[in-house]
């Protein structure tokens, strides 16, 4: 079996890549971060970016890694309501305003996976529609409280706490929480490694 890299620190992702190992002998995976800028080009459109993003972390943690067998998987995930793109909150009063646009609301989460060898690169983007219930002043204020929004895009966990904000979800769940373990799979097999 190859050996296999997540680039990414995100706990979430590394748990969901950890599922797709159920029944498999000897599955395991790397963690390694890979920081890229994030910076939206230019006329660059919410799948365009999260796609493009979710290669250059794929490739940028194959080029730290050198693993000479290695594949390595990158992801991002956005939030994209009224054609804006909600990445993570700089601090409690971007949580509250990102909040209050996507309270009562749907809007979608765009989730791009790719693996690569180094040689050549597979990728897929997901999209899902997700339903805010309406929220008041007050639970926006305590749901900022709890610091869960500080360190998601759009600034809600579905797992977590901000689960009881959505009325509704149109897509992959798994993919909301950053990695769609379906479309993840199916990468993965085409790479060899499942």
């Amino acid at each position: 079996m190859k050996q296999l890299l997540l680039a990414s620190a995100s706990p979430r992702r590394r748990e969901l890549l950890a599922q797709l190992g159920l029944g498999i002998v000897d599955f395991s995976f790397e963690i390694l971060a890979a920081d890229i800028d994030e910076t939206q080009h230019q006329g660059e459109d919410a799948a365009t970016y999260v796609s493009r993003l979710a290669r250059e972390k794929a490739a940028a943690g194959h080029s730290r890694w050198q693993h000479p067998d290695g594949v390595v998987l990158g992801a991002d995930t956005i939030v994209v309501v009224d054609d804006t793109l909600l990445g993570k909150p700089a601090d409690a009063a971007a949580a509250h305003t990102m909040l209050q646009q996507l309270s009562g609301r749907s809007h979608k989460v765009m989730t791009a996976v790719a693996v690569t060898d180094g040689k050549h690169c597979e990728s897929v983007l997901v999209s899902t529609d997700v339903t805010f219930c309406s929220l008041n002043t007050a639970q926006i204020a305590a749901y900022v409280a709890s610091g869960e929004p500080m360190d998601k895009a759009g600034a809600y966990g579905i797992q977590g706490l901000g689960g009881s904000f959505i009325s509704r979800i149109n897509g992959s769940y798994s993919a909301v929480v950053g990695l769609p373990l379906v479309e993840t799979r199916i990468l993965l097999q085409k790479m060899l490694l499942l």
